[in-house]
């Protein structure tokens, strides 16, 4: 059996991917991984991604320099969710000019931004846009 054959992928072809940080172990993102990310992901050692909004494989970084450089890869209890524990280069891996993607939070019935913007996306994609 072929080791991507472990994953259970969803009637899509695809399955959630959580990028950790190797370092602190914050989780900078959530993204999606088919067959061929995943095997471009350990071929290359860098986080390879599939774009559901463009429909084409997304290669962390490729764009803003922020690549994801893979230390280690795991599968959760259900096979059905890849873990990775990368180091983020550049410290940003939110298309949002932040740390990480979850800089959101829940406080007193409303979503407050509790994370700063490292750099300005116009400054990173020369446009604000999401990935």
């Amino acid at each position: 059996m072929d080791w991507l054959d472990k994953v259970k992928w969803d009637a899509n072809g695809l399955a959630p991917a959580i990028a950790q940080e190797a370092g602190s172990g914050k989780v900078l993102m959530m993204a999606w991984m088919n067959r061929e990310a995943l095997a471009q992901t350990v071929a290359l050692g860098e986080a390879v991604y599939w774009s559901r909004s463009r429909r084409k494989l997304w290669h962390k970084g490729e764009e803003s320099g922020h690549v994801q450089k893979v230390r280690e890869l795991r599968l959760d209890c259900d096979e059905d969710v890849i873990l990775l524990s990368v180091e983020q280069v550049g410290g940003i891996a939110c298309h949002t000019g932040r740390h990480h993607c979850f800089f959101h939070k829940y406080a007193d019935g409303i979503w407050v931004e509790a994370d700063p913007v490292i750099k300005d996306p116009k400054e990173i994609y020369g446009k604000d846009k999401r990935i």
